[in-house]
């Protein structure tokens, strides 16, 4: 087996890790099968749901500024006071129409699994139908979203979240000790934190567009708009391109909506949301496949239910992350494992695979926007080589360690 690296001898006092040896099989066993049937009625109960809500939302907004501009309202709290309250009662609309937009995406996140209902193209025609006006190409999303669930946790064929290891980010094969981490990740908390924005408002659209955070094997112009780019087969072809087309209609749309009521109408009743969607959307997964728990794979070590297993729960916003979006975030280790599953039985088939993996299943209850900041600052890259791969921190330091530096794939 060779000699301990200089790293690994300094990982001594981090917990150690062995993947977990049971086979897909066995744990979809544990699981009762009532739990895996689709209810394309139920699926559209919460659509319509969901839609209506968004309505509501757009009506209440439809009267804040005339409510607010009315000179009974300004005679009564002043004219400063009742622009205070106008702002106010838009960044309220703001928040809840954001996650009523990304529990909308969620739905149409399940029909792109099959978990919206057993009818294909009752899936299809409605996810289309969802995330187009969401500015998601719908059917180029699936595709490689697809595969990402095929491949999570494989550093060699994962789509999204790959982490950077030492080699791309330029950083020697030393010991810790050697390495002047505060010249690499010296950054300024505001720094930091701008960065942060810039990834919660731009890391999606920057995905799709440039595969930003994707697979680093792929060519460099690489995106979901390209049907000819190796993210798709040439079977696949002919739905790439009605993907572009559904977005190319929602770029008229809106170009003709802000014609029609002005820009600044459109920002404010579709674009606020559609950006706190992105937020959302892009929080949520960072945190359910980031984290310095959760292992990475290369070739030898992977297989899929270890990937699955790669992903982590969290308590995301309390009853508002249970109820606008749909436990996307509070029970998606199991949909890893069982794509398929609708999200109404995530709760209830997460007992049942808790039980059964142990110690393998991660879940935290630790407020979103702590973990958000926590998660940053912690996870930067890994290292070269090794099978099983941790996130290490900014001065270089890992919170779990394989047992061995060379683990065989489970079957």
């Amino acid at each position: 087996m060779g000699h301990p690296s200089e790293h690994q001898l300094q990982d001594e006092d981090a917990p150690s890790f062995v993947p977990m040896p049971w086979s897909l099989k066995e744990i979809r066993d544990a699981i009762p099968a009532k739990l895996f049937v689709r209810s394309t009625c139920r699926s559209l109960m919460y659509l319509l749901r969901d839609i209506l809500m968004s309505a509501m939302a757009f009506s209440f907004a439809l009267n804040i500024d005339p409510f607010f501009r009315s000179s009974l309202v300004e005679s009564a709290v002043t004219p400063v006071g009742a622009a205070i309250c106008r702002w106010a009662a838009w960044a309220v609309y703001w928040w809840f129409q954001g996650l009523i937009f990304t529990g909308i995406w969620v739905m149409g996140h399940e029909c792109g699994h099959g978990a919206f209902s057993d009818n294909k193209i009752v899936s299809d025609v409605l996810g289309f139908v969802i995330h187009t006006p969401l500015w998601t190409p719908y059917f180029s999303w699936k595709i490689s979203h697809h595969r990402h669930h095929c491949n999570h946790a494989s550093m060699e064929r994962d789509e999204v979240y790959v982490p950077k290891t030492r080699e791309d980010l330029g950083i020697p094969d030393l010991p810790s000790h050697k390495i002047d981490w505060s010249e690499l990740f010296g950054d300024t908390p505001i720094y930091t934190l701008l960065m942060l924005i810039r990834q919660q408002l731009l890391a999606f659209p920057a995905y799709l567009l440039y595969n930003v955070s994707g697979q680093k094997n792929y060519p460099k112009f690489t995106n979901h708009f390209n049907p000819n780019c190796v993210l798709f087969t040439r079977q696949q072809r002919n739905v790439v391109i009605v993907s572009n087309i559904g977005i190319a209609a929602m770029i008229y749309a809106i170009s003709r909506a802000s014609v029609a009521f002005g820009f600044g109408a459109v920002l404010k009743f579709y674009g606020v949301p559609w950006l706190a969607l992105n937020h959302w959307f892009t929080m949520i997964t960072y945190l359910q496949h980031t984290d310095a728990y959760l292992p990475h794979y290369r070739e030898k070590a992977w297989n899929f239910q270890r990937g699955a297993a790669s992903t982590a729960d969290r308590d995301f916003l309390g009853w508002q992350g249970r109820f606008f979006l749909h436990d996307v975030a509070h029970y998606h280790v199991i949909h890893h494992f069982f794509p398929k599953m609708p999200f109404y039985h995530g709760a209830e088939a997460t007992k049942y695979l808790k039980a059964f993996i142990g110690n393998h299943y991660v879940r935290y209850s630790t407020p979103a926007f702590e973990a958000l900041w926590k998660t940053y600052n912690s996870c930067q890259f890994v290292d070269n080589e090794g099978d099983v791969l941790f996130y290490r921190n900014k001065q270089g330091k890992v919170s779990r360690r394989p047992t061995t530096s060379k683990v065989s794939t489970a079957d």
